[in-house]
């Protein structure tokens, strides 16, 4: 029976940056606890974080951010920016928030798993080179990255971002790189202020990153309407080697720090199943998702588990979804332009 692998330590629940703060404990012991359930407990295999080295966050951040986040353990609380604070384990949280990586890589590469869940916080895709903000301290996707390049010699790394906000840490790590293509679907105008459809990269990089600002209130169709018209085509061509997922569930309706409407239900297990498509088709089916976001807690708890069980094929989902004028305002107002300017500059077939 083909196992889905989860990377968790209770260590994940230490780091603490407020009493009201929304990244808050209860958001990962929440998803805990649904993964004990009997629907999807037998299915799922555990495996404790490795520990990244300070060599290895260096790949990606500088070594004054690095400083700045190793100087906050003992502390009870720092203040990083207004949105961003610390407590006397984040420090070593962190590290393992990013050494999950290497683990969950491991498990796809050196064993049989074709799938795993970095269950981690604190979230990542915010960090910057030498900045910390939006929750996150190190950005553990883009460091994945660097672990599958460094590690196993991968050339081509797809990063899928569907947090609702756009991944401005992720996207500033290979703005210059062809072998790592970052997509992100994000709510704009929205926190960071990042991410409109004309930033494609720059350099050798032009055209590996791909940027869809949508409105609020976005759901299901349009984002299914994203991947399977635009995203899909070009991750073809693109051929590669893994998948990772910057898996924010701050999409689903009813988030309070967001407005998109994606479902649980429905619109994350049909994300899920269309990237486990392509990636049946480029690289033996290997998908590596990582939390991010997502602060309402039913909502984190079932798009984990609907995510997995459809991932495993024990979810039964229909894959026919007629699209309205709601998909053809985004094919209008966002794909078009995009599509012509990466037919004038990159050499995607779209």
């Amino acid at each position: 029976m083909e196992k889905f692998a989860i990377i968790y330590d209770e260590i994940f629940l230490k780091h603490n940056p407020g009493s009201f703060h929304p990244e808050s404990p209860q958001r990962i012991h929440a998803i805990w606890e649904r993964l004990q359930k009997e629907d999807i407990a037998p299915y799922i295999e555990v495996f404790l974080p490795d520990t990244a080295t300070k060599e290895e966050i260096l790949w990606n951040h500088s070594e004054y951010l690095y400083n700045l986040i190793e100087h906050t353990k003992g502390k009870p609380y720092t203040q990083l920016d207004p949105d961003t604070a610390t407590n006397e384990y984040s420090f070593f949280t962190a590290l393992k928030a990013v050494g999950a990586q290497r683990t969950a890589l491991k498990l796809l590469f050196e064993k049989s798993y074709k799938g795993a869940f970095s269950l981690v916080r604190p979230p990542g895709h915010h960090a910057e080179k030498d900045r910390a903000m939006g929750f996150c301290l190190f950005n553990n996707i883009a460091i994945a990255a660097y672990y599958a390049k460094n590690y196993y010699g991968l050339k081509k790394i797809l990063i899928i971002d569907w947090d609702l906000h756009h991944g401005n840490g992720t996207q500033k790590s290979f703005y210059s790189d062809p072998e790592v293509l970052y997509f992100s679907v994000h709510q704009y105008p929205y926190y960071p202020g990042t991410g409109h459809y004309s930033e494609i990269g720059e350099g050798e990089g032009i055209g590996f990153t791909l940027n869809i600002p949508l409105p609020a209130y976005c759901g299901d169709e349009e984002y299914i309407y994203i991947f399977k018209e635009f995203l899909k085509p070009i991750a073809l061509q693109f051929k590669p080697e893994i998948i990772m997922v910057s898996a924010g569930f701050d999409l689903c309706e009813g988030d309070p720090l967001g407005n998109m409407e994606v479902t649980p239900r429905f619109g994350i297990p049909m994300l899920t199943l269309i990237l486990k498509n392509i990636a049946e088709k480029t690289c033996q089916g290997k998908i590596l998702f990582t939390l991010e976001g997502g602060y309402n807690i039913v909502n984190l708890q079932e798009s984990v588990a609907n995510s997995i069980l459809t991932f495993l094929g024990l979810k039964d989902i229909s894959e026919k979804i007629k699209f309205s004028e709601r998909a053809e305002r985004i094919e209008a107002n966002i794909l078009k332009p995009l599509k012509e300017l990466l037919r004038h500059k990159t050499s995607w077939l779209i």
